[in-house]
């Protein structure tokens, strides 16, 4: 590719991501983009050692985006990948799932199976992990309906084998803001998380700190470009108890 076709290239990804609403959906951009095979920033390798996958694990990427082919290749050929775009996404970005149904047609993904039914519809049973990056603070804004959240985290542990985890990778908002910046800063308290989801009868089985930012005052909306990239972020694990 040349240097001049790069460049169009990029300017084309910049009109676009300036048309796009003020989601952190935004930060899922076409798979062409850099992702956790890719992108050493994304810490894919650790993120999906902390989940805990194996060959031959059913998983279930909730908002589907720049994990999906490191999953796919976490699981392996005798595994599965549910790449589940809700609807509600769906409608507001329509190419996303264009984007999911070309990655699924790829041979070397063809363990992928792509879904877009409405956010709280049931997962796929027999689940061993559940993943969601960056837009667990998403069920509760208008962007989302909203989603009835209880009932999606009910959905998910019902999905999950006994002793199966459930994943929560967000952007982090200050301790004791709750819910209050879901929608003006797309971050959501760490500890509203633990809460919402020991409420749906998750136990807490671990925490990662290998995308935090003590540097984030976590002030800024994660657009910001002073902080884009750079928030900090939690990574909590739940497993559905045996």
């Amino acid at each position: 590719m040349s240097r001049i076709t790069l460049i169009a290239a990029a300017a084309a990804a910049a009109t676009l991501a300036l048309a796009l609403p003020a989601t952190t959906f935004a930060q899922n951009p076409p798979a062409a983009a850099a992702d956790a095979l890719t992108d050493p920033a994304m810490k894919g390798p650790e993120v999906i050692a902390f989940i805990g996958v194996k060959p031959g694990w059913k998983v279930a990427d909730i908002v589907a985006g720049r994990f999906v082919r490191a999953l796919s290749k976490a699981v392996g050929p005798k595994g599965k990948l549910y790449a589940v775009m809700p609807a509600e996404v769906v409608k507001a970005h329509p190419t996303v799932i264009d984007t999911l149904n070309k990655t699924a047609a790829d041979p070397a993904y063809a363990n992928v199976v792509v879904s877009s039914g409405p956010v709280n519809s049931p997962l796929p049973a027999g689940l061993d992990a559940v993943f969601i990056r960056q837009n667990y603070h998403d069920l509760y804004d208008k962007f989302m309906g909203p989603a009835d959240v209880p009932a999606f985290n009910k959905a998910v542990y019902a999905a999950l084998k006994p002793g199966g985890v459930y994943v929560i990778l967000d952007h982090a908002d200050a301790p004791g803001s709750d819910l209050s910046g879901t929608e003006s800063r797309h971050r959501i308290d760490e500890a509203r998380v633990k809460s919402d989801l020991a409420a749906a009868g998750f136990k807490l089985d671990g925490e990662s700190k290998i995308l935090a930012n003590p540097a984030d005052d976590h002030s800024k909306m994660v657009f910001n470009p002073a902080i884009r990239g750079k928030t900090d972020q939690f990574l909590l694990r739940f497993k559905k108890p045996k």
